[in-house]
C-alpha cells in the first residue's frame, strides 16, 4: 500500500484540485471585501514560500503572524508550515510584555503582521532581537510609518512565479506553535504537528462533529491567533466550503451584514460575541436569514444564548469544550439516535452539557484521593484527557504536563454512560463554602436567565463564618430594570437554598480575558477585600440537613 505522509500542503492541494472555484471572502482591515478562490489562495501560498525559502525562513524556524483572520493571514498558515517552519501565531491581546516574552522564548526570526499593530510592532522591534525580518501584510505603497523598517508582503510576492512544488517530510514536524493566555505566570507554548492538525480536520469534519461539508458557507469569528482559530481554516479548504473571514471587527452589527451579505451557515465563536448578535438583533427586530448551526467554545455558554438563538431565530447551538493543548477542539454536543424522542425543550436543556469525545479523545474523572471515578452522570471530579493529539510536553518545557500519561485539564466535571461531560466549574472558580462545593457556572446559567440581565459572574468571595461565599456580578439589559432583590429571588427553586449568592453588584461591563472569556482572575483582584452584608436567619440545604455548613442567607426578596 502506498505511504504518504500527513502533510497540511496536502490540505491546499486538494482544495485547489477539487473545490478551486469556492470562495474565500475576507471583509479587509481596510474596509472593502475582498474575493477570491481556493485556487488563487493555493498559488499565492505557493508565492508566499517561495519568499519565504529566498528569505532562508524553511527548515524548521519559527515564523509569527500578528494577525487578524484574513486572506493573507490564511495564505501563511499554509505557506510556513509547507516548507517545514513553525507558524507561530500570536494573540495581541496578551499583555506587551507577554508578547515581548513568547516571541524571545519561540525565537523568532520573523514576524508578518497587519497594519492596524504597526505602533505594537514598533514597540517590539527593539525587545526582540531574534526577528530578523518585519513583514507588513500590505501593498509596497502602504507601509505604516510607524515601520519604516518593515518589507511589504505584496511587494514579496510579486516576483515569484508561484510553482513552488511543496516538499514532503516527516508528518510528525513541528507545524503551529499557539501560546497559552497565560492568566497566571509565563504563557506557555503548545506546539501542533502536521499529523496532529490534519487528524483533527479530519476529525471534526465528521457528521457528528461540526459536520461541515462543501454545501456549507462557515466564517470561523473565533481569531486565527487563537488555538488556530479552533481548525476551521484547516478543516474549511478540506472539504470545499465556502469561507468567510471576518477580519477585526466581530461586534454584532459587523457580524450580522456580514452574514447576510455572504450567506453564512455556519459560524464558530466565544459566548461573548454571540451574546453580542443577539443584543444588535433584538434592538433592531432583525432576524437571520442563512444562519442555521453556531459553534460556541471557549468558556461555558450561558443557557440563555442557547435557547434565545435556538426558539427565537431558528439556530441551532453546538456547545462544545476543548483547549489548546487538545489541539484544540475535545468535545461536541451531538445527539445519539436514541435522543430522537426528546421534547424540544429537552433537547435545548440537553445542550447545555459538553458534548462526547470526537475519535481520538479519552476522558475521566479523578477524584479528591487521586481514584478514578465513575462516569455516571453524578460523580464529580477533576476532568483528565489523553489522545492523538493532546499536549505532552510544553515548548521548550524540562518536564512532561501529563500525569499517569493524562493531561490534567483543570476543569471539574461529570460524564455519563455514553462519554457526555459536563463541566461544572474550572477548579480555581468552584466556591468552597463550609466545606462545600459551588459551582459558580451553574449560578451564572440562572442569572442569565433572568430577562434583564446580559452577562453574569460569580466569584468567591470572604466569610469568617463560612470561608467563601458566593458574590454576583451583573450587567444589566440596555433598557432593562433588575434589583438585587428580585434577581436574588429569581434563584429560589431553582438551586439549593445554600447555594444562592448573598450579594450581588450591578456594573457596566465585566472584564474579559485576551480570548474572550471571563476574566475571574480579575474580578477575584478586584472584590478581594470586598464586604459581604449582615447575614440573616439560616437556611438548609435542598435535603434539609447542615451539611457541616448550615447556610445563613436571606428570605426571598430580603437581605
Amino acid at each position: 500500500m502506498m505511504k504518504q505522509p500527513l502533510m497540511i500542503s496536502r490540505l491546499l492541494m486538494h482544495a485547489e484540485k477539487y473545490h478551486g472555484d469556492e470562495e474565500v471572502v475576507t471583509r479587509t482591515v481596510e474596509g472593502p471585501v475582498h474575493r477570491y478562490t481556493y485556487r488563487d489562495l493555493a498559488r499565492r501560498a505557493r508565492q508566499a514560500a517561495e519568499a519565504l525559502v529566498t528569505m532562508k525562513l524553511g527548515g524548521g524556524a519559527c515564523v509569527a503572524t500578528l494577525a487578524w483572520n484574513t486572506y493573507r493571514h490564511l495564505e501563511l498558515y499554509y505557506a510556513i508550515p509547507g516548507v517545514g517552519s513553525v507558524c507561530h501565531t500570536i494573540n495581541p491581546r496578551l499583555f506587551h510584555e507577554q508578547i515581548v516574552f513568547i516571541i524571545n522564548h519561540a525565537e523568532d526570526v520573523a514576524l508578518f503582521f497587519d497594519a492596524t499593530f504597526a505602533p505594537l510592532v514598533a514597540e517590539l522591534r527593539p525587545r526582540c532581537p531574534t526577528v530578523k525580518h518585519w513583514i507588513a501584510l500590505v501593498e509596497a505603497d502602504r507601509i505604516p510609518e510607524q515601520t519604516p523598517f518593515a518589507r511589504s508582503y505584496e511587494a514579496l510576492l510579486e516576483s515569484r512565479p508561484g510553482v513552488f512544488a511543496w516538499p514532503s517530510f516527516d508528518e510528525n514536524t513541528a507545524s503551529q506553535l499557539c501560546y497559552t493566555s497565560g492568566t497566571t505566570g509565563h504563557p506557555k507554548g503548545v506546539l501542533f504537528s502536521h499529523r496532529t492538525t490534519l487528524l483533527h480536520s479530519l476529525t471534526t469534519a465528521l457528521p457528528d462533529a461540526l459536520s461541515i461539508s462543501t454545501s456549507e458557507v462557515v466564517c470561523p469569528i473565533v481569531p486565527m491567533f487563537h488555538a488556530n482559530g479552533w481548525g476551521l481554516p484547516y478543516t474549511c479548504p478540506m472539504v470545499g466550503a465556502k469561507l468567510v473571514l471576518a477580519g477585526m471587527n466581530t461586534d454584532g452589527e459587523s457580524l450580522y451584514r456580514l452574514f447576510e451579505a455572504e450567506g453564512v451557515t455556519f459560524a464558530g465563536a466565544v459566548p461573548t460575541v454571540w451574546q453580542g448578535l443577539i443584543d444588535y438583533m433584538q434592538a433592531g427586530g432583525l432576524r437571520l436569514s442563512s444562519l442555521r448551526r453556531f459553534l460556541v467554545g471557549g468558556s461555558a455558554c450561558p443557557f440563555s444564548i442557547i435557547r434565545t438563538l435556538s426558539q427565537d431565530y431558528g439556530v441551532e447551538a453546538l456547545p462544545g469544550w476543548g483547549m489548546t493543548e487538545l489541539s484544540p477542539v475535545g468535545t461536541l454536543t451531538t445527539f445519539k439516535r436514541k435522543h430522537a424522542t426528546l421534547s424540544e425543550e429537552e433537547r435545548l436543556a440537553f445542550r447545555t452539557n459538553h458534548g462526547r469525545p470526537l475519535f481520538g479523545i479519552d476522558l475521566r474523572l479523578i477524584g479528591q484521593h487521586g481514584e478514578e471515578l465513575a462516569c455516571d452522570g453524578k460523580s464529580v471530579g477533576e476532568l483528565q484527557v489523553r489522545g492523538l493529539a493532546v499536549v505532552d510536553t510544553y515548548f521548550r518545557g524540562d518536564t512532561s504536563a501529563l500525569v499517569d500519561g493524562w493531561f490534567p485539564t483543570g476543569d471539574i466535571a461529570t460524564i455519563d454512560g455514553d462519554g457526555y461531560l459536563k463541566i461544572t466549574d474550572r477548579s480555581k472558580d468552584m466556591i468552597k463554602s463550609g466545606g462545600e462545593w459551588i459551582s459558580s457556572i451553574e449560578l451564572e446559567n440562572i442569572a442569565t436567565l433572568h430577562p434583564a440581565v446580559a452577562m453574569a459572574a460569580v466569584i468567591g468571595v470572604a466569610s469568617a463564618k463560612w470561608g467563601e461565599r458566593p458574590l454576583l456580578l451583573a450587567v444589566r439589559r440596555a433598557g432593562k430594570s433588575v434589583d438585587k432583590e428580585e434577581l436574588l429571588a429569581w434563584f429560589e427553586g431553582k438551586v439549593a437554598r445554600w447555594w444562592v449568592p448573598d450579594d450581588v453588584q450591578f456594573v457596566d461591563s465585566l472584564p474579559l480575558t485576551a480570548t474572550g472569556k471571563l476574566s475571574k482572575v480579575t474580578l477575584r483582584q478586584r472584590y478581594q477585600d470586598y464586604q459581604l452584608p449582615a447575614q440573616g436567619e439560616t437556611h438548609r440545604n435542598g435535603l434539609g440537613l447542615a451539611s457541616g455548613h448550615a447556610r445563613t442567607g436571606r428570605t426571598p426578596g430580603g437581605n
